[in-house]
């Protein structure tokens, strides 16, 4: 049985926001890159600009939000208590923004001496970060689908990290490695194993919390984390043996089978919510769902296209992936977590803590999903018509800049009850 929410346990503020609103800031970055890099960003794609402007996204966006999002949900939901989480928190941080900067730089100028910095400081913050967490994650007596998917999205960070400091590390210090194959297995890793996994043991939770949704189907729960890792290790082992094509596909085709179940019975909750109004994080779950409904279908044509069909799907599917499904997803989660952290810190310094709602207002917050999904427009289309990459990266550098200043003013707003509760106290 699932551990009972327990906001005692909830770490100091300063963990997760560190990661939360630091990850808006990568996105802007991201935005400006692609301004900077512009057409030719998808017309050669597989090019170290490209994976600059890919690991911008899963390591200073991604990575950064699902950090901070995993230390704040684990003590309250779980009872894992995360040893010395400030100083946990302070490495990861330091080193995911630290890594992905010079990972970035390195990446973008070809510049071996950044990404010989970026690997060693990437790989022990985020060794330490997943030991630590994992450990907690083992200590916990909860049970529940919640749980077992947070410790087998820890592990497979684990895997992610040691696959991609190999990667790096045959271009950076010449090791003898077949790139051409660790860098699937580990974008895999990456995107199933650990990002999808995390992101369904953590909907377990928020979905029917915030959105008034029934609670997902305990079979469901418990079967989807341990077939996507099951299909990961299994596709990662055929890849790696080089298995004919027919078995890699089908075992590709199982991958998205899971995130198109994952989306559709999460459109099917969304519709069985109890309170019919949309806000912000329902319209953020929502592009979130189709987005992967959407990548499943260029996944599965992708066998049968060929030459620069075949490149322009490729890329349509990473985007729906990466903007479309991850991005959204976390969009939505901030403006759900955010609040949550800082009406749990208000409830101990005042009587009566303001609603989270009014917190970030929502006409704030849905004017910036808008702008969120006109980006995502332009980008997904991109592949097609390259001139669109740039309102494309304008939009999405904005929409990250109106995230991060309604999560600033949800901060400030906090911080000035909080010194008024002083001022007030006897």
């Amino acid at each position: 049985m699932a551990a009972a929410l327990s906001f005692e346990q909830a770490p100091p503020i300063s963990v997760p926001l560190r990661f939360l609103l630091t990850a808006p800031l990568f996105g802007i970055v991201f935005g400006v890159f692609l301004l900077w890099q512009g057409p030719e960003l998808v017309e050669t794609r597989g090019g170290f600009p490209a994976l600059a402007a890919t690991h911008l996204v899963t390591l200073g966006f991604m990575l950064q939000a699902m950090c901070g999002a995993l230390l704040q949900v684990s003590p309250v939901s779980t009872g894992a208590n995360v040893w010395r989480p400030r100083l946990v928190a302070w490495v990861a941080h330091t080193g995911i923004s630290a890594g992905a900067l010079a990972l970035t730089a390195g990446l973008a100028a070809e510049r071996l001496g950044w990404l010989r910095l970026a690997v060693p400081v990437l790989v022990a913050s985020m060794a330490f970060y997943a030991v630590v967490v994992l450990a907690a994650l083992l200590r916990t007596s909860a049970r529940g689908a919640t749980i077992a998917a947070l410790r087998l999205a820890v592990g497979a960070l684990a895997v992610t990290v040691a696959l991609g400091a190999a990667a790096a590390g045959a271009f950076a210090w010449s090791w003898p490695l077949p790139v051409a194959q660790l860098a699937p297995v580990h974008a895999a890793w990456a995107v199933f194993g650990w990002g999808l996994t995390l992101v369904a043991g953590v909907s377990y939770l928020v979905v029917p919390m915030f959105q008034l949704t029934p609670a997902y189907p305990a079979a469901f729960s418990f079967w989807l984390p341990r077939v996507v890792i099951g299909a990961v290790i299994a596709w990662s082992v055929a890849h790696m043996t080089e298995a004919g094509a027919g078995v890699r596909s089908m075992l590709g085709l199982v991958l998205l089978a899971c995130g198109a179940v994952f989306a559709s019975v999460t459109l099917r909750l969304q519709r069985r919510r109890r309170r019919k109004l949309t806000d912000a994080t329902f319209s953020f779950f929502r592009i979130a769902m189709i987005s992967m409904l959407a990548a499943v279908a260029a996944g599965v044509v992708l066998p049968w296209a060929e030459g620069g069909l075949r490149v322009r799907i490729e890329l349509v599917l990473g985007i729906l992936l990466l903007i479309g499904f991850f991005v959204s997803v976390i969009n939505g989660m901030l403006y759900r977590i955010v609040p949550f952290v800082l009406w749990l810190h208000l409830q101990k310094r005042m009587p009566i803590a303001p609603n989270m709602n009014q917190l970030v207002p929502g006409a704030r917050a849905s004017a910036q999903s808008r702008l969120h999904l006109a980006a995502l427009a332009c980008l997904a289309c991109a592949p097609a018509w390259p001139p669109l990459i740039y309102p494309g990266g304008a939009l999405f550098a904005a929409s990250c800049a109106m995230l991060e200043w309604n999560l600033a003013q949800a901060l400030r707003v906090c911080v000035r009850l909080s010194a008024a509760a002083r001022g007030s106290a006897p």
